[in-house]
């Protein structure tokens, strides 16, 4: 119960209101921290040449058996306000624990059985980046380091690891973030777009007009478009000021039923197929949900040991992976051979 108080407090302030003041500087580049080289494995969160046992239990298919590969950005954990760096470290070991044992373990994993994950370590943009005055004062030239670094990534993953094979772009939160714009760079009304199979990006606003001709995927097999929610308590509203501009909702978007993966803006707690919650258990039939004006709505969900915590909580923005893990593992895997299948016709 420790352990899992811990956890959650953890992934509530990193996405709760910025009120807070935090410690700052100066942006100089003369600090920036050393950049990544992704020909070096230790560069890499997940990969499938590593032996990293995170992500390796939770494949039930023999990696070199998968048809897809996965592209996974993972979210904010460069978080407390008493660190005044605007970029993270990707040679801080303890922060790389945080990386694999939190985002990896319990967000990448659900993509695991319909492709090979790979999710480089980037020097991402401390939280406070996303708020007045640290946006203006740093945080955009932090963000431009940020994304490099994904580019860079996926440039020498395209170079190196592809092959052309077939491909699934996954982020949260900031990782979502960078994902659009690898979307904007390398996939929209390019040739790249072929192999795309669906892009997963939970924890940002993807505007109708965001992208030229990658659209909302509205029915559980289509590929070749991009997926979206911002999950927040049934009945629930963002208080107005509270949340960076990129997690911003509200109006002219389209938001994805991450259970029935369909038009439909509702589904009941029957169709959930399972939270994976920090137990390492899957819990089906936990949530129903609701799409309302630009959210989605999310009950308590039940069957795990201290829920009373999630009904204090207005944003389940820590949760828009965990919540539909199993839904989202099972999804995946349905796009990817609806991918093949299209192909052989």
């Amino acid at each position: 119960m420790i352990r899992f108080r811990l956890i959650l407090f953890f992934c509530c302030a990193v996405f709760t209101a910025c009120k807070t003041k935090y410690a700052s500087k100066e942006f100089k580049n003369s600090q920036i921290p050393l950049s990544p080289n992704y020909k070096n494995l230790e560069c890499w969160a997940a990969h499938p040449d590593k032996n990293d046992s995170i992500i390796d239990i939770f494949y039930t298919t023999e990696k070199e058996n998968l048809k897809a590969d996965v592209f996974y950005i993972y979210p904010t954990l460069l978080t407390s306000k008493k660190n005044d760096a605007w970029n993270s470290d990707v040679f801080d070991n303890e922060q790389n624990k945080t990386v694999k044992n939190i985002a990896i373990k319990y967000q990448a994993s659900a993509w695991a059985n319909a492709g090979r994950i790979y999710s480089p370590l980037y020097r991402q943009v401390h939280y406070r980046s996303f708020f007045e005055p640290y946006t203006s004062s740093g945080g955009k030239r932090a963000g431009e380091i940020a994304y490099d670094d994904v580019r860079r990534a996926f440039i020498y993953y395209l170079n190196n690891f592809n092959n052309g094979r077939p491909i699934i772009i996954a982020g949260h939160s900031q990782g979502a973030y960078h994902c659009k714009s690898l979307l904007k760079e390398f996939f929209d009304g390019k040739e790249l777009q072929n192999q795309l199979v669906a892009a997963y990006l939970p924890g940002t606003r993807v505007d109708l007009e965001e992208f030229k001709t990658i659209h909302a995927l509205k029915e559980p097999e289509e590929t070749k478009g991009y997926l979206s929610w911002n999950t927040f308590r049934l009945n629930k509203e963002p208080k107005k000021g509270k949340h960076p501009a990129h997690f911003s909702w509200k109006k002219n978007q389209y938001v994805t039923n991450p259970i029935n993966w369909d038009k439909s803006r509702t589904a009941n707690i029957e169709e959930h197929k399972g939270l994976l919650f920090y137990d390492e258990k899957i819990y089906p039939n936990s949530v129903h949900i609701e799409i309302n004006d630009g959210l989605l709505w999310s009950s308590v969900p039940k069957g795990i040991k201290g829920n009373f915590f999630l009904k204090l909580i207005r944003n389940y923005h820590f949760g828009d992976v965990n919540i539909f893990w199993k839904d989202i593992s099972e999804n995946a895997k349905i796009r990817v051979e609806n991918f093949y299948n299209l192909a052989k016709n």
